[in-house]
């Protein structure tokens, strides 16, 4: 079974956490220490970004991270390599987050067939139109047992919404907002008011709550709301700031307390 989906299976009565950290960044080859770091502290499920260099829907921190990483070398190629390495080692589900540009250029087959040899269990996509991702990428991921994330917002329509949940596995990212990552102190009462629309709409698939996750009450709340959280700009920050996942983590939880 795709590790994705065993984690939801078997998580029911918990709520999850996810990290993002960008590969490559603040060191070319500290890829591996930061998984199996996070795996031992706890953490439940790993995105790793792809570096590029026109991040869309990525605000300062992970943008910088980009170029940090893009300027360590870091490359796809070098990043499933770096992942083979430790393959037999991670017993979490990766997802590889990463823009369509990089992963075209690979070649989205090769890419897929590179996730399985590197032990990687889903990909999100952000900019993936919804209609390649019906008739030219669902088929071809499927054949290798890889899910691929499709994200929504609060402006996303409840037709479209149904649509993702009726034809994709694994999750659904539920962005917190429209706009780009970054941390938030708090959610409005706009954004709870779309996690309740959410909910009300009893979706077959788990949904993951991230963007602007970084305290005690954001964090709560996206629990609340949903299978569980994902963290990215606030990890990243901290990542940059020690040098070290250990510390990052310690960090990390440490801001969720509060």
């Amino acid at each position: 079974m795709n590790k994705i989906n065993q984690l939801f299976r078997t998580a029911q009565q918990r709520k999850l956490l996810s990290l993002y950290f960008c590969a490559g960044c603040p060191t070319l080859g500290g890829t591996a220490d930061v998984i199996k770091t996070l795996q031992r502290r706890g953490i439940d499920m790993i995105e790793v970004g792809i570096p590029f260099s026109d991040p869309l829907a990525d605000g300062p921190v992970i943008q910088s991270a980009g170029t940090v990483a893009l300027k360590n070398g870091m490359t796809l190629s070098l990043l499933f390599q770096q992942l083979r390495s430790i393959k037999d080692e991670v017993r979490i589900p990766l997802v590889l987050m990463g823009y369509l540009n990089v992963i075209m250029h690979y070649g989205f087959e090769r890419f897929c067939q590179s996730c399985v040899e590197s032990g990687v269990s889903g990909a999100i996509i952000p900019d993936l139109p919804f209609n390649d991702y019906l008739q030219v990428v669902k088929p071809i991921a499927d054949r290798y047992d890889l899910r691929i994330i499709m994200m929504i917002t609060p402006e996303t329509s409840e037709e479209r919404i149904r649509l993702i949940d009726q034809h994709t596995d694994g999750f659904i990212y539920m962005v917190s907002s429209a706009s780009i990552t970054g941390a938030q102190s708090n959610f409005n009462e706009a954004k709870q008011e779309y996690f309740r629309r959410i909910n009300d709409m009893n979706l077959n698939n788990p949904r993951m709550i991230g963007f602007g996750i970084s305290n005690k009450q954001t964090l709560e709340s996206a629990q609340r709301n949903a299978a569980g959280a994902i963290i990215g700009s606030k990890f990243v920050s901290l990542l940059n700031e020690t040098g070290d996942p250990e510390q990052a983590i310690d960090a990390l939880y440490e801001a969720l307390s509060r």
